[in-house]
């Protein structure tokens, strides 16, 4: 009876590793797309422009490179938007010129003096399993997929890509154990002190929850706390859009209703899915995150990409994310 026991457990841990095992057989390079759209910005470039050049591509981020140094030093990314908002927005009637004037490089050197940030890069020949670790050991969306040789960057992987690559070989990857499992038995998500916004609040304030609790989108509630929107960062690009980032005190109401590019809707989850449903509902909704709810619609968590690749390949590897 112990050996049976004994049988079944080693069983139940090699199933759980086989998401771990798929993405340490398979490159960076495997992951890349046979088409897709990539920019470069010089740091030269003015902030403005770079911002218009993001929302006429459709893109959140682009590869830094600076002339004199010869080589990539960073990425531009949503976050920078928010940030430049956040520091130099005082009221409607005081325009932002820096924004208007600064180069990307002007404004790295005045960021960089209070936040150490270097350029995270990963080689295309390196794991899935390499990419996922340094994406979420780092805090970090956009990893460069850089050419070692020739110093170009190929690629930039995303959660998003990772997770979408694993879904097209799905039929051929036994399914783990631990899918059929509930979210609230896995504990996969946040659910402890949820950053949320009021729809009344400022389109300011918003952008102040980005910035001081670092979160990549707000489930917007309405006075009896029911999700009636999501705001991510990704939004506040429509801002560069419109040319209305000189107004950040409209409601977030009025912000919501104004957004004219993608956007994306407030898929949510019940605490008593299984983690299976939530990993196909959010690749197949193009989404970065689920809105944990409860019957009432009451914002309970967020599930993000982060917290199913923690569960699905580093967890099952044995490394905890307090560990990072």
């Amino acid at each position: 009876m112990f050996r049976r026991m004994r049988e079944e457990l080693m069983n139940s841990e090699a199933n759980a590793e086989i998401y771990m095992k798929f993405m340490k057989s398979h490159c960076c390079y495997d992951a890349i797309p046979t088409s897709c759209k990539l920019v470069i910005f010089d740091t030269t470039l003015q902030v403005k422009k770079a911002f218009f050049a993001l929302v006429a591509n459709g893109l959140r981020a682009a590869p830094l490179w600076d002339s004199k140094k010869q080589r990539f030093v960073g990425m531009l990314t949503i976050t920078d938007f928010i940030n430049i908002l956040h520091r130099y927005y005082r009221s409607p009637l005081v325009q932002m010129n820096e924004l208007e004037r600064h180069q990307i490089g002007t404004w790295r050197d005045v960021y960089l003096q209070y936040s150490d940030h270097c350029l995270h890069s990963i080689s295309p020949d390196a794991s899935l399993f390499d990419a996922i670790y340094l994406l979420l050991r780092y805090k970090i969306h956009r990893l460069p997929v850089i050419d070692p040789v020739s110093g170009n960057v190929l690629h930039i992987i995303t959660h998003k890509r990772i997770l979408k690559f694993l879904h097209i070989f799905q039929e051929t990857v036994p399914k783990p154990q631990f899918l059929q499992k509930t979210i609230q038995d896995l504990g996969v998500g946040t659910f402890r002190n949820i950053a949320t916004v009021q729809q009344t609040a400022s389109l300011y304030d918003a952008l102040s929850l980005f910035v001081e609790r670092r979160v990549s989108a707000l489930p917007v509630v309405n006075t009896k706390g029911k999700v009636v929107a999501l705001y991510s960062r990704f939004d506040v690009i429509n801002l560069a859009a419109r040319k209305t980032y000189n107004n950040l005190n409209i409601s977030m109401q009025e912000a919501i209703q104004q957004r004219c590019c993608f956007i994306e809707g407030v898929i949510k989850c019940l605490p008593d899915e299984t983690l299976g449903t939530a990993i196909d509902r959010i690749v197949k909704a193009e989404v970065h995150r689920l809105v944990l709810v409860d019957r009432e619609d009451i914002c309970l968590g967020i599930v993000s990409l982060s917290d199913l690749l923690q569960a699905m390949v580093l967890t099952p590897a044995d490394i905890s994310s307090k560990s990072m």
